[in-house]
């Protein structure tokens, strides 16, 4: 049955992106063409990577091509997953302009509001705890409300991310910076998450985190050496990079990073 609080906050979280993208993306020189490319490719990544993760684990599934309907999403996979397609499209496209800052702030109060859906639908919880603000998720057994720390995360992470673009601060890498800073956070809660431990005792997550955070911060270097190279050269077009010109979007595609991490997610 479907829970009608649980669609109003959804949709509430898709409205907020792409409130909050809109107006900063108003001045982008997209033509119709390209808009359209990077949604498709925002969608179609935020899609693949929040169910990858699933669908590798069900090799059964993957064979029959049911794990890609059945089953949980990942936030952490489908912004990476997000990322990577807008990137694609990019460079398919041919599409240089460096604009990642413009949906900086959209996506993480959008998926700060996608998580209090994660708190409705009582999925995303965490390991047991005697805290006074312990919930009980239907099973009887009070538990870390690790939805709400998360939404808490993101929340701040959207203001601070607001005043460092109003301060002209890391200009170009608010993304980049919000995603390492998730990529921290999910590593340090994850001893919060009935999560199965692999390898040292960490998480599949806590794993992923740690590749994944080195890997952006490569990425920043690398933006930020290509943006110096082309000051220095007068935008010369050898200085260029396709990997030095991260994040052109628009509104709607802020939007399918919410719908693709958020609706259904399980972690």
């Amino acid at each position: 049955m479907i829970d009608p609080v649980y669609v109003a906050i959804m949709l509430s979280a898709v409205a907020v992106g792409y409130w909050l993208s809109r107006r900063p993306q108003q001045s982008l020189p997209l033509d119709r063409i390209e808009r359209a490319a990077i949604f498709v490719g925002g969608f179609c990544g935020a899609m693949l990577g929040a169910k990858l993760p699933f669908v590798l684990g069900d090799w059964d599934g993957l064979c029959s091509g049911s794990a890609w309907f059945v089953g949980g999403k990942t936030i952490m996979f489908g912004l990476v997953g997000g990322y990577g397609g807008i990137e694609l499209a990019k460079a398919i496209f041919g599409i240089r302009t460096k604009t990642g800052d413009s949906y900086a702030v959209a996506v993480p109060a959008a998926v700060a509001i996608g998580r209090l859906g994660c708190f409705r639908a009582g999925c995303c919880y965490g390991c047991p705890s005697d805290l006074p603000w312990a919930v009980d998720f239907g099973d009887h057994i009070r538990r870390h409300p690790t939805q709400l720390y998360e939404a808490a995360f993101h929340a701040s992470m959207a203001v601070i991310l607001l005043l460092l673009l109003r301060r002209h601060l890391f200009r170009g890498q608010l993304i980049k910076l919000y995603f390492i800073s998730y990529f921290v956070y999910r590593f340090a809660t994850e001893y919060l998450r009935p999560e199965p431990r692999l390898w040292l005792g960490l998480t599949g997550y806590q794993w992923a985190a740690l590749a994944l955070a080195p890997l952006f911060a490569l990425l920043w270097w690398h933006d930020a050496k290509t943006v110096s190279c082309r000051e220095l050269s007068g935008s010369a077009p050898e200085c260029s990079s396709g990997f030095g010109h991260h994040g052109r979007t628009q509104s709607v595609a802020v939007s399918s990073y919410v719908t693709n991490t958020n609706v259904g997610d399980d972690d």
